[in-house]
């Protein structure tokens, strides 16, 4: 394209703005917190896999299928926050050692870039005024989200967005951004965190049977449990304060941030449900909870 050919900034502007426009004003979708646990749950026959298929049947049924999904997952951390931006998404194999038939996996949902550059004007990040960045070109659909989203929607036919996360930013400025995005849920926009509320690799048992898992792990899970149910979400940014509970649940806590990003989008009086629970290889929990 040549210099005279570019759009001028008031042509550009104008197309984000029909990008949002083009997400019709609906009854307020669901939201969603999925604990994504292994790669090879998106093809494997279990229990995990087969809820999620079950899902989003339910939802189709409903009459809550999406317009478009915006997914939190914790496999795309970035320095600031981004919005990916590009027309057809590479579906992104971010892990090793699993058989070929796993990478042979693709998941084919467009983008909507439009509309990534509309929530990005109407979006602010957290602690400035700095809007949400764009990637045109690096990232894509990692396994958080494909993962998931697959077995749910086999059809790839509605358009995906994923929201990176700034690790380095305190997890009230998490919850902060989900209660930004909340009222997309009233424009056709299904908001999906994928992570677990326990995830520790390092502990990891491959020798013991599903829904078998060590004490700190079952005592953070239910902790988790404790303040979804009774409403307490906010407190949900309080989790460090578990001590080495919450160390040993979370070593690294990417895998729990998009439960922040879920429960900030959540409405007063929305009651939870769990759609998934239990543990895999003893320090996964697989709780996944949906409000709406």
């Amino acid at each position: 394209m040549t210099a005279s050919a570019q759009p001028s900034p008031n042509t550009r502007a104008a197309s984000d703005l029909a990008g949002l426009q083009a997400l019709p004003h609906t009854e307020r979708l669901p939201v969603m917190f999925v604990g994504h646990g292994s790669p090879m749950n998106a093809i494997e026959d279990n229990d995990w896999r087969r809820t999620w298929q079950a899902l989003g049947r339910e939802l189709r049924q409903r009459g809550t299928q999406p317009s478009l999904i915006l997914c939190i997952s914790a496999h795309w951390i970035t320095q600031g926050w981004h919005l990916t931006a590009m027309g057809q998404p590479p579906t992104i194999h971010d892990f090793g050692g699993f058989p070929q038939a796993l990478f042979d996996q693709q998941y084919p949902a467009p983008g909507a870039p439009a509309v990534a550059r509309a929530i990005s004007a109407d979006v602010h990040q957290p602690g400035g005024d700095r809007p949400l960045g764009l990637d045109e070109r690096e990232w894509g659909l990692d396994h958080g989200t494909w993962s998931v989203l697959k077995p749910m929607f086999p059809e790839a036919d509605i358009p995906v967005i994923q929201l990176s996360m700034d690790y380095s930013r305190p997890p009230a400025e998490h919850f902060a951004l989900g209660r930004e995005l909340a009222r997309l849920r009233e424009r056709g926009v299904l908001i999906v965190g994928s992570g677990n509320v326990v995830h520790n690799l390092r502990a990891v048992r491959r020798d013991v049977p599903n829904n078998q898992a060590y004490d700190w792990a079952i005592e953070f899970d239910r902790t988790v449990a404790e303040h979804i149910g009774a409403g307490r979400l906010a407190s949900l940014v309080d989790f460090q304060q578990q001590g080495a509970v919450a160390q040993l649940s979370h070593p690294t806590w990417d895998h729990y941030l998009p439960l922040l990003y879920a429960a900030g989008a959540v409405h007063e009086q929305e009651a939870p449900r769990y759609f998934n629970e239990g543990f895999q290889a003893a320090s996964i929990s697989m709780r996944s909870v949906l409000w709406g």
